[in-house]
């Protein structure tokens, strides 16, 4: 039987989220690859247990996370039934609801009828009777904000969720969900954008409003699908994901563009005494706004590396600049 590492919180950070009571740890664990039923359960388990032992507190979860679809909380379930079960309540368990799901007009998006239905489906998976934060994961065209929110609000006033979040919402369209929501009094507290050196796009639109409304984020994608770690230092590995013909997230072409600035950004790491990819998570959560950032992980040894980012969070105004005119440099070549 699983017994977690009883120094496991002496080695983690945790931030609080927004202007809430709540903390989670600035690594957290994405299900999004890695979870569903074509991938090894014993092989979940065991990454899921090292992310414990490491202090990693927060598991980022969705309907659709597999494949298939739903796998991922099927599978996560089965660990909260067991070997987690004794530790419930030192995590913070989120799901999500808006990117397609089942078929028919229900399956998606953000209605009352496809939040609500989605997030009892989620419950059944993970075997919860709730989970401590529910998401809208994206914005719905057709659909109120209103009522998207309202169902939000409905989820913790049956206790299905604690706090709620919503994810890939523009700065304009957080502004109006938080009014909304305050009106409401409903516990939202969190912003799940994509972020990374290669992305920056919410540091201009989306950074200043959860700074002005109090509000956090925990961000995705922090690696660049791993074009920010030594993976493609040297080319593209056969085995690696740009290799993959079936990859949706990235492309060869992709890598091929990146490698110049990579490797520049690479001996930067080298001088503050990190690989690539600490330094990556590291930049991240430089700014105050970033409660978290979402890592994923094929084997346990991954986090191990991953956590050791905490070792060094601060950049030096030397740091700082040496990285903006590398990255000014690849926008120029790349618009």
């Amino acid at each position: 039987m699983y017994q977690a590492n009883n120094k496991r919180y002496e080695q983690m950070v945790y931030n609080r989220v927004g202007k809430s009571g709540l903390k989670i740890s600035a690594l957290g664990l994405g299900f999004w690859h890695n979870f569903g039923s074509v991938d090894p359960y014993e092989n979940q388990k065991a990454i899921v247990h090292q992310a414990f032992d490491l202090g990693i507190t927060y598991f980022d979860l969705a309907n659709n996370y597999g494949p298939m679809p739903g796998s991922a909380e099927e599978n996560f379930g089965r660990m909260m039934a067991t070997d987690m079960k004794p530790y419930r309540d030192e995590m913070v368990i989120t799901s999500k609801a808006g990117y397609d799901m089942w078929d028919g007009p229900y399956g998606e998006w953000g209605s009352r009828k496809s939040i609500i239905a989605s997030a009892n489906q989620s419950l059944m998976r993970l075997g919860l009777d709730y989970v401590d934060i529910f998401y809208s994961h994206r914005p719905d065209p057709d659909t109120p904000i209103e009522e998207t929110a309202l169902a939000l609000d409905q989820l913790v006033r049956d206790g299905k969720a604690l706090y709620v979040g919503i994810s890939n919402y523009s700065g304009a369209q957080t502004t109006a969900m938080a009014k909304i929501f305050k009106e409401l009094r409903t516990p939202f507290i969190i912003h799940q954008p994509r972020y990374n050196m290669f992305d920056r796009h919410i540091e201009n639109d989306l950074l200043p409003v959860l700074r002005e409304i109090g509000k956090s984020a925990v961000v995705f994608s922090p690696l660049a699908q791993g074009l920010l770690t030594d993976r493609y230092l040297n080319g593209i590995p056969t085995d690696s994901r740009a290799a993959k013909s079936s990859s949706r997230f990235l492309q060869p072409e992709q890598v091929e563009k990146t490698l110049q600035t990579v490797r520049k950004l690479n001996a930067v790491a080298i001088t503050r005494g990190q690989t690539l990819a600490e330094m990556a998570l590291a930049w991240d959560l430089r700014q105050p706004e970033i409660a978290s950032v979402l890592v994923g992980a094929s084997r346990p040894e991954q986090l191990v590396d991953n956590v050791k980012a905490l070792n060094r969070l601060s950049f030096s105004d030397a740091d700082e600049k040496a990285i903006a005119d590398i990255l000014l440099v690849h926008e120029k070549n790349n618009v």
